[in-house]
Order: C-alpha cells, then structure tokens, then sequence
C-alpha cells in the first residue's frame, strides 16, 4: 500500500483486514436479521471487486445457503463477467439463478434508444458497431475530463469524436435501462424469498456519486460503501477472494467496447483517486498528495476540482423523495 504524507508520512489506507471483516460481519447480521427483519441477501453478481467481496461478507455473516447471487448479463456484457461470478459463488458455495436481462432490455428499446443517440453525432453507425463512452484523464494536463465516444465498425479502427450534452444524456439515460432492470430482479427474488438487497458500492462510487438512482444505487444493506477501493482489495486478500477476480481490472461492463471505470467516470487511476480523495476529505494539501502519487500540484488540484463538481452534480442522486412535509414515522 502507497503511503501518504499528513505531516509525517503514514499508510493511511492500510486497514486490519481481519479487524474490520469482523466488524463488517457483525453489522451485517444483526442489520438484516434484527433490524430488517430478513431470512437472507440477495445480490447480483458482476465478476469483479465489490460484488465478490460483498458476497463474501454476507457469507461469512448470515451462511453461504442464506445467499442468493444473481447473474444478470445481457447483450453487451463480457464473458469475464458470468465466467469470474460463477468462479466466485462455487469458491463461496452460494446458491445462483442466471437471469438474462437482454429480451427486457429489447423490450424496453433499450439498445435502439441508446443507437438513435448516437447517430446524432455518428450518423453511419450501425446495430453491429460497438461503442463506449471515455473522460479525458486529468492527470494527463487535461483541464477538464471531458466526455467523448469511442465507435467500431466491424473490421475497423476504433474512433473517438465529441458528444453533445444531449446526445451524452440520452446515451447514459439508455444505458441506465441495465441498472434499473437488474435491480428489479434482485428485488423480485429478495420479496419472493424474504431477503434483503445488498448493494456493492465502495467509497469512490457512493461519494462520487457513480451509480443509477433507482438502480444499482438502491439496496437495503450497502456493506463497503465506507471502504476506500484499495480498501476493498486487502479485504479481498484476506477473504481469499480468487485470484484471478483479485488481479482483474475494475470494469463497467455497460458498453459493447471494454471499458475500465477510470476512463468511464473517475478519469483517474483508481489507486491515485484513493489518495486524492482522501486528501481532499482530510483537508491534505494539493502538494503533499502531489508527492506520493507522483503528480503536479497543480493536476492533484483539478481532481480535487473534479471531487467536488461531481459531489455538486451527483448530489440529488442520495436524495430521498422530498416532502412538502416531513411525515412522521411511527415505531411499533
């Protein structure tokens, strides 16, 4: 684990793993059998970090039959996705259901929606194209992170052109079909079976405000959205999460082209936004994060600009529904 310097320098995001496992475990328990009131979990399983720890977690806390892992793939999904979940749930011997979003996503016009888009600023792109949408990287010197998309043709060179606000929108509101119908599978197997929905966030994600509202942003437990994503991975260590799912680099797998979450959304190495973050949550200056993750002042800086615009965007995304009132709840 890198070190970051706060006065004298200290691994600040090296965690006992065992320690906090435990504690992680405890909560889980009594939260979803006092408090909730549920029988078990259920959680949709992507292959990748936070899902298998998440997954591992509730294992451990509530027993491996008291855990419903969903895989949920559809026409743009990778392989990796369904091949490294069900390597996940056969090391945790959790029971699965397969649940193929694609027919609901066609039904939706899912796909035709996010197309129609897309030819706004790529008229000739066709249904066999595969595409993605990328941040510039603003450590690289770029002022902003601006969004472009990537487009292929088959047999063809990958090519990048500037989206309009629009076109962008109506690309993620399409996409957001996914996330959204995902969540209500897992919601149907939780009320069918008296469970809870657990969500798999880390920090970086529920700060930054990276998820869909109503989508894989709603769930009654969120486990490790405390963790910081380097975080997450020594919990994996310690988890004996598989190796392969340890080594295998963090994906959206939302679009037809791969698609790591850095060129997505954080347009920044996951392990350099750790630190900016919690530099910025600890009011650490620009300059001593600057030295421990090898970047100009003044690049620590537009990502600290850049925590903070995506706090301000993302905000409503934590809101409850609004109230002309505050209607009060009743225990019993």
């Amino acid at each position: 684990m890198r070190a970051i310097k706060i006065g004298v320098s200290a691994d600040v995001l090296n965690i006992d793993a065992a320690a906090e496992s435990a504690k992680i475990e405890s909560w889980i328990c009594k939260t979803v059998g006092q408090k909730l009131r549920r029988r078990g979990v259920v959680l949709g399983l992507s292959g990748g970090i936070d899902s298998s720890v998440v997954a591992a977690l509730c294992a451990r806390a509530l027993g491996a039959e008291s855990v419903l892992g969903v895989f949920m793939p559809e026409l743009d999904s990778s392989d990796d996705s369904l091949k490294y979940g069900e390597l996940l749930a056969k090391s945790l011997g959790i029971p699965t259901l397969l649940e193929d979003i694609s027919p609901m996503l066609l039904a939706t016009r899912c796909y035709r929606r996010r197309d129609e888009a897309i030819r706004t600023v790529v008229p000739e792109y066709a249904s066999d194209w595969k595409c993605k949408l990328v941040l510039s990287d603003v450590t690289t010197g770029a002022r902003y992170a601006i969004s472009s998309l990537v487009v292929k043709a088959p047999h063809a060179e990958e090519k990048k052109v500037r989206l309009t606000a629009q076109a962008y929108s109506s690309i993620v509101a399409a996409s957001n079909f996914k996330q959204r119908t995902r969540k209500m599978l897992e919601y149907f197997h939780a009320d069918r079976l008296q469970y809870a929905v657990a969500g798999t966030p880390n920090r970086l994600e529920y700060d930054q405000g990276f998820f869909v509202k109503n989508g894989d942003g709603a769930a009654d437990i969120k486990p490790i959205a405390h963790l910081y994503k380097t975080q997450v991975y020594q919990l994996a260590a310690y988890l004996n999460v598989p190796k392969e799912i340890q080594s295998r680099p963090s994906t959206t797998d939302t679009f037809s082209l791969p698609q790591s979450q850095e060129e997505f959304y954080f347009s920044v190495p996951l392990e350099i936004m750790d630190l900016c973050l919690f530099g910025k949550n600890h009011g650490i200056s620009a300059a001593d994060v600057a030295e421990v993750t090898n970047l100009p002042p003044e690049h620590v800086e537009r990502v600290y600009a850049s925590i903070e615009a995506k706090r301000n965007a993302t905000g409503y995304l934590q809101q409850p529904p609004l109230l002309v009132e505050d209607v009060p709840q009743i225990s019993h």
